[in-house]
Parts: C-alpha cells; structure tokens; sequence
C-alpha cells in the first residue's frame, strides 16, 4: 500500500503499510511486522488527539532507553588506557584496530604531522600522524598487531 522511511531524532526506519481494516494497519518497521491502531488527525480536535496503540505482531522487541533530559558529565578514561597515553609525543590508537604499517623505526626523526603508522579499523585505513616533530624513541608495534583504544604505538622526544 505504501512504503515510508521515517526519521525520529537520529533514528530512520523503513515502514511499509501492509493493510488497512478500519482504524486498524498491519505494518512491517524495519522487516518487523506489527499491528498498529491509528487515528486521522484531520477527524478528530488537533487538542484530544490520542497516541496511536501499537501492539507487536510478534514477541515485542525492548525499546532503546529515552535519552537522558541533561547531558551526562564527562567521562574518565577506560581503566585500561595507559597513563603514557597521554604523554606529549605519544601516537594512540584513537580506536580498536590491526596495524597496517609502522613507517619509522627508533632513531627516526619525523615532523609534525608526518604518518608513522597506518592502522585499519572498521575496513578503512587510518594515517597516525606525530604530534610533534623530533626523534622517534618508542616503537610498540609491529605490522599485523592488534591495538587497543588508548594504546601506545610510538613515542617521540620533542627537539
């Protein structure tokens, strides 16, 4: 009868309305299949508008939690990020990955901004570039390792 794609906040769903007996729809949301009770907004005072009922036509599935009415506060580290992590001159792993290849050894000296690692994560290559320009003192990590948020793959001595 009609296919929809809603978007709720920054959730989207795809909706196809099956039938419609009366008030009643049997729609599929996302490839699910619910039975819904609807009322035209145009029959009925813009101000005694009622909820639509949706009652699952399979097992229901657990809404997501409601967003919090005030952002949380932030964050402390992971317990597992090292406290070099934060260290100047210290190259992290900005997210869970497989390192691709290490391109300085200890003793290189490398720029700002310069790539000293390529690290794959979630199938796409990531250039690890310095922070700082000076010598590479740390090397970590080798080709073909798997990393860890927060982790350590090079250290370098600023000057």
């Amino acid at each position: 009868m009609g296919r929809y794609r809603l978007t709720i906040g920054d959730k989207t769903f795809e909706v196809e309305v099956l039938a419609v007996q009366g008030e009643q729809a049997r729609v599929l949301v996302n490839g699910r299949p619910y039975e819904v009770t609807y009322q035209s907004l145009a029959a009925a005072p813009a101000v005694a508008a009622q909820p639509a009922v949706v009652r699952p036509a399979s097992p229901p599935r657990p809404m997501p939690p409601a967003p919090p009415a005030r952002p949380f506060p932030p964050a402390a580290p992971p317990p597992e990020m090292p406290a070099t992590a934060v260290e100047p001159g210290a190259v992290s792993a900005p997210m869970p990955g497989s390192i691709l290849d290490v391109l300085v050894k200890v003793g290189d000296r490398v720029q700002a901004g310069d790539t000293v690692v390529k690290l794959e994560a979630m199938k796409m290559e990531n250039d690890l570039q310095a922070s700082i320009g000076g010598e590479v003192k740390e090397v970590r990590v080798s080709k073909g390792d798997n990393v860890s948020v927060g982790e350590v793959l090079v250290v370098i001595s600023g000057g």
